[in-house]
């Protein structure tokens, strides 16, 4: 339950369209996808302030463990707190570079 006056994150589940040359190239030296650090949604321009947290899930197919996604929890310049995350597969295959997802916005943290 939300305490009073706090709120709720608000559901997204949009793409995000990341700034070519942004990539954290450590994540990706590692074999993981890099947050990029400027993107772009629903036509504005969002710059990386911070990283709260990240996290990593998966799932089983046929008795194996897949990594599914990559998620992370993102403050911007804006002041902004999102929650992105990377499918580790494209979800559509005919758009094979979309991988980047906003699950949630919320105000200021």
């Amino acid at each position: 339950m939300a305490r009073m006056g706090a709120e709720l994150p608000q559901f997204i589940s949009e793409p995000i369209e990341p700034v070519a040359g942004t990539f954290d190239a450590g994540a990706m030296s590692r074999g993981e996808p890099g947050l990029p650090s400027r993107f772009f949604w629903r036509k504005t321009k969002y710059t990386l302030a911070g990283v709260a947290r990240s996290w990593k899930t998966s799932s089983r197919d046929r008795g194996e463990l897949y990594l599914r996604r990559h998620w992370h929890e993102i403050k911007t310049e804006s002041g902004q707190c999102f929650t992105l995350y990377c499918e580790r597969q494209a979800k559509n295959r005919n758009k094979p570079k979309q991988r980047w997802w906003i699950y949630s916005v919320s105000a200021t943290k």
